[in-house]
């Protein structure tokens, strides 16, 4: 019985903090824009300077 006088109040101690971190995000905005993270990578049209001058001297 003296288990469960210390698991239960942990628990809900565990529980109480990790409602308040998933509060604090939503306040915070991070979940607003949930494609824009995830998908910039595929858009980034950026190439490395170096690549594209040794690919565009090579003669194919």
């Amino acid at each position: 019985m003296s288990f469960l006088s210390i698991t239960i109040p942990a628990s809900i101690l565990l529980a109480a903090v990790l409602l308040w971190l998933v509060v604090r995000s939503v306040r915070a905005g991070d979940f607003d824009d949930w494609e824009g993270p995830a998908a910039r990578h595929l858009f980034d049209d950026d190439r490395c300077p170096e690549r594209n001058a040794r690919h565009e001297s090579d003669p194919d």
